[in-house]
């Protein structure tokens, strides 16, 4: 399903967009304001629930501003401040604005994008961001909050500087805004093509006036995507009454313009009130695909149609999870983590499916659709997952976007954006995603090609694999967090050979099975931790389990603490590796309690702290569940609802860590349903606690499966008992064939721990 082609293909679509938000809207009136219980049988305007501002503080560096779901476009303003906590652009710290770019990551740690940058102004302006200092030297303005609106598909803020009231809405590919000017002789818009977002770095950019109306050109930049491209055609709703063009130093005759930093502003004249509209199509591909997606996503100017366009698209991929919570902040802080998990990975190509592949080729009219931005070390743990269960029918897209992707660079990505390998962060979390699909029975791609492309992308001798291959381990001395990088391939070396027993290639079953079980080779049994290891005999010294230098150590935004349960693949090997159920389960308990200095050069990455458990950062995210594996789920439900309700907040800096690009709030979205895939390619979802009290899941053809949980409260945070579509179910997991096979599992929840789940075979395996 291509959720653009369904929002905003064509007037007709607009029209059934609007009819679907007006019966939504219709719906929510007939509501009591505090009721929140939602049933499949009507429409809900679940976009109320969503509050875009969280996660905009502290480190949750998330996109703020329009966007329909997976697309392209991300519209939003970026404030002048640079630095980590401005990765998308936005801190909700800030109070500056020079301009509202087209393109944002959505809580990564490093930043880039922020293309094609327009600020609505009024008089003469220099052809550059300024500073507070001198305000003059440039067009940056100030705003407040107060003056600020947010919700999913529509931004709007007034620019105090200018007196301008800036809207924002989107489709997939095309950034729409409204711009309500004070009277001038005087006024205008700037196209600012140098503006990136932190390492972005523009390379070449071009300007041209194609008629009074309309401009095209394209903006080549240079930063974490070391070779990102981008396409535009922006068309004005009024004729300009004058153009100039500037390379950042001079303004320029002509009207056009190709440089380094080029910008441009249109002018106009406006009476006071007066309303101007422009629209900015995208292409990964050329200018022409780029108006080609202006004509079949937004013909039309009618502006608060988008809106109501873009908030339809939002609820019916919201409406994927119906839930039911007594409490209105858990509504919130339920439906804005579903909204998060859904800005990315984005669409990467044109509505006629060309896109541009890694290798720089132009794909016509592929049988897919093309995706990017994605942040496979994080999103392989929760979203990914989350993906298979809420959003099967794009899983095959993801899958063949990453197959397309090996074709053309010789392996599977690793975090891709852009058009643009990354090689960010350590092991093949690719392989897992892939393992994942085809462990799960989805059939929209070819098998046997996955399977290649796996395996292939194991065997390379780059980024410490020669040394798994050849010994087994990543020596320290060799290769910078060698620690966590050997047990992330080991992670996805075990979906490898689970992939290969399940076709029935017993020899590669075998090979890879064995590499799984290398992260037995990092855990030295006289500390009781992983740890770097330079030799066969050889450890390396000192040994410091709290310290976590960053980028310089043998872990990856972490220390020996976090990366010692960094085993999901095998949790029964691990708890042996430990010395048996007992200790492995009080070395668990430590982990939450235990304090320690990280050092003054620890990654900041490491927050969300209970003891050395770091949930802010994405390697501790499975750890919380393994007390099931050990028949102790009480324990598990412990720590899963103290994470939920102190971790996750309804507030502006209500996530503990980045977002990274929809993981965090994954992690979130399944726990309050109440499970977890620990392993994450096998399928098996282990039981928490649940702090939702109603959810009905779409599956995919035509299913639902349903979540009651009865008696639930802070204090009732066990479970005590589970009925899956009336049979008594004493396990503490549940597989995926199982919810998506649709049905109903009723949970009843108790203030003391029971002994439900703690049998040794009722265990997860």
């Amino acid at each position: 399903m291509h959720i653009s082609g369904q929002i905003s293909g064509t007037l007709r679509s607009y029209f059934l967009s609007l009819a679907f938000s007006l019966v939504i809207l219709s719906a929510f009136s007939q509501q009591k304001q505090k009721k929140h219980k939602l049933t499949l049988n009507k429409p809900e305007n679940l976009t109320r629930y969503v509050d875009p501002y969280i996660g905009t503080g502290f480190h949750g560096h998330v996109f703020l501003g329009a966007n329909v779901p997976f697309g392209l476009v991300q519209l939003g303003p970026v404030n002048l401040s640079q630095g980590w906590d401005w990765c998308s652009g936005y801190h909700y710290s800030d109070s500056t604005i020079v301009g509202f770019s087209h393109t944002h990551l959505s809580g990564t740690g490093i930043g880039d994008l922020g293309d094609i940058a327009l600020m609505p102004v009024t008089g003469d302006v220099r052809f550059s961001k300024g500073n507070l200092k001198d305000p003059k030297s440039g067009f940056v303005s100030l705003f407040s909050h107060k003056e600020e609106k947010a919700r999913p598909g529509y931004y709007s803020v007034k620019l105090k500087r200018y007196d301008i009231k800036a809207e924002l809405t989107a489709t997939a590919r095309v950034g729409f805004h409204r711009y309500t000017f004070p009277k001038s002789e005087n006024s205008g818009i700037v196209i600012d093509l140098r503006q990136g977002i932190g390492w972005d770095l523009a390379k070449e950019t071009y300007l041209e006036k194609v008629n009074d109306t309309t401009l095209a050109g394209y903006r080549f930049s240079s930063g974490w995507a070391k070779d990102q491209r981008i396409w535009f055609r922006m068309v004005f709703s009024k004729p300009m009454t004058s153009f100039v063009v500037s390379d950042s130093t001079a303004e320029k005759s002509g009207s056009a313009l190709k440089g380094r930093f080029v910008f441009g502003k249109a002018g106009f004249t406006t009476k006071a009130g007066e309303v101007i509209q422009v629209k900015v199509a995208l292409s990964p591909v050329s200018i022409e695909n780029a108006g080609a997606n202006m004509k079949a996503e937004l013909p039309g100017w009618n502006f608060d149609n988008t809106v109501v366009a873009a908030d339809a698209a939002w609820n019916k991929e919201l409406s994927r999870a119906l839930v039911h919570s007594a409490d209105p902040a858990r509504m919130r802080t339920f439906y804005t983590a579903l909204y998060h998990t859904m800005i990315a990975p984005s669409y990467f190509n044109d509505h006629n499916k060309d896109y541009l592949g890694t290798d720089k080729k132009v794909y016509r009219n592929a049988s897919f659709t093309n995706l990017t931005t994605f942040s496979l070390w994080d999103t392989y743990r929760a979203a990914h997952p989350l993906f298979t269960i809420l959003q099967p029918d794009k899983v095959n897209d993801m899958i063949n976007t990453m197959l397309a992707i090996y074709k053309q660079q010789g392996k599977l990505p690793v975090w891709h954006l852009m058009g643009n390998e990354t090689d960010c962060m350590v092991g093949n979390p690719g392989i897992i995603v892939v393992a994942d699909a085809v462990m799960k029975d989805f059939k929209g791609f070819d098998t046997s090609l996955a399977f290649e492309a796996m395996k292939n992308s194991a065997m390379l001798d780059e980024r410490g694999l020669k040394y798994v291959k050849k010994y087994g381990y990543i020596p320290a001395d060799s290769t910078v967090e060698s620690v966590a990088m050997g047990l992330e391939y080991a992670i996805a070396d075990w979906g490898i050979g689970a992939v290969a027993k399940k076709l029935g290639k017993q020899e590669d079953f075998r090979y890879f099975n064995k590499r799984g079980l290398y992260y037995k080779n990092y855990f030295d049994k006289e500390v009781g931790f992983m740890r770097g290891k330079i030799s066969d005999n050889e450890w390396r010294t000192p040994f410091n389990p709290f310290e976590s230098i960053h980028g310089k150590n043998d872990y990856t935004e972490g220390n020996a603490w976090q990366y010692t349960w960094l085993a999901p693949q095998d949790p029964k090997g691990l708890i042996e590796l430990l010395g048996g159920e007992d200790r492995f389960t009080k070395k668990l308990d430590s982990l939450f309690v235990i304090q320690g200095n990280l050092g003054e050069h620890a990654s900041p990455d490491i927050s969300g702290l209970i003891g050395q458990y770091a949930h802010g950062n994405e390697p501790s995210h499975h750890i919380s569940y393994l007390y099931n594996f050990v028949g102790q789920p009480w324990k598990t439900a412990d720590k899963v609802r103290h994470i939920l309700d102190h971790l996750y907040t309804d507030k502006f800096d209500g996530l503990c860590g980045n977002e990274d690009v929809g993981q965090m709030s994954a992690w979130y979205v399944l726990s309050a349903l109440g499970f977890y895939q620990v392993n994450p390619a096998n399928g098996i979802y282990v039981i928490g606690s649940p702090v939702i009290d109603d959810a009905t899941l779409q599956v995919g053809s035509g299913k639902t499966f349903r979540v009651i949980t009865k008696n639930n409260s802070a204090a009732n945070k066990y479970v005590q008992r589970i009925v899956l579509n009336g049979k008594e179910y004493t396990k503490s997991y549940i597989h995926y064939k199982d919810i998506v096979a649709g049905g109903t599992m009723t949970i009843e929840m108790g203030s003391k721990p029971s002994a439900w789940g703690t049998k040794p075979a009722e265990r997860p395996f």
